[in-house]
């Protein structure tokens, strides 16, 4: 009972402050079969999204609706952990770098798939593989103990810039790796002490701004507004958190189309009283970069 009790008083503790917080313009659930979506992308006029843990399908979703439009299965791939999903102007690429188990993964890479083979039904995918650069100690780790955990990417120009998800340190690390099939490694860039817990990424190529998303350890939810920033160096300019009215929601995926964000959450449940369902959630573009 007294484990119940301190529970009661943290969500409703929590409820008193969330009303400073940015709430979606709208949120709308996303079918059952998506309920760990952990990445998401707007291409082709859909919103593209997928679990991370075994299903190698992409789903579309009516942006609107929230319902699958559409379904592609992969061939001859593996879903390890996928965390993120990204593209360029003839690419698609996923991310399967997610390392939270035990953090000493020897085989993390991304997916390139290319774009006009998927509209084709012919499916172009090569491999992506790499390694952090200043990651030496492989021993395994207890669960959610690495800061060598990947859940964020970007496709920039010639590079893939990676933003890691630091379980220990709550910081984030950007690395920089070549979008070639081969072998490569990840070159760390820069670190950022983000209080939490980076889970995607997205960048608005019309403002030329990197927007993170994620959540802190009690499952507060943020963005990350960046900004100004010299070149690749992401966090050399401004920096804008900006916490979400959405309680107990695990964020985990980001994508823009130019005028709304949209971010995914996957389902998180904690009977008796807490029960988010997997959903779509949509805000106003401008609203975020004029907050």
């Amino acid at each position: 009972m007294k484990s119940i009790f301190y529970l009661l008083i943290f969500f409703f503790g929590c409820s008193s402050v969330l009303g400073q917080r940015l709430k979606p313009t709208s949120s709308n659930v996303i079918d059952q079969k998506v309920h760990e979506t952990s990445g998401l992308l707007f291409w082709n006029d859909k919103l593209w999204t997928h679990n991370d843990d075994g299903d190698t399908n992409l789903y579309a979703l009516d942006k609107n609706s929230c319902e699958i439009l559409e379904t592609i299965a992969l061939k001859k791939v593996i879903n390890k952990d996928w965390e993120s999903i990204s593209q360029d102007e003839n690419y698609i690429y996923i991310g399967d770098f997610g390392n939270n188990v035990t953090g000493n993964r020897t085989d993390l890479h991304l997916l390139r798939i290319e774009k006009e083979s998927l509209l084709q039904g012919i499916q172009k995918i090569d491999s992506i593989q790499f390694n952090y650069s200043d990651q030496n100690d492989f021993t395994a780790k207890k669960s959610n103990e690495t800061d060598f955990d990947g859940e964020a990417f970007i496709v920039s120009k010639d590079s893939i810039y990676i933003f890691s998800k630091q379980w220990k340190s709550r910081k984030t690390s950007v690395y920089s790796l070549p979008k070639n099939p081969g072998n490569h490694i990840a070159n760390l860039k820069s670190t950022y002490n983000v209080n939490g817990l980076i889970t995607d990424a997205t960048f608005i190529e019309g403002t030329n701004q990197v927007v993170l998303c994620g959540y802190s350890k009690k499952l507060k939810p943020f963005l990350y507004v960046l900004s100004d920033y010299n070149l690749t160096d992401f966090f050399s300019g401004n920096k804008k958190k900006i916490k979400l009215k959405l309680p107990f929601h695990q964020i985990e995926g980001i994508t823009s189309d130019g005028e709304k964000i949209y971010f995914t959450n996957e389902q998180f449940v904690r009977k008796p009283f807490i029960n988010a369902t997997q959903k779509l959630h949509e805000i106003n573009l401008e609203e975020i970069i004029n907050r």
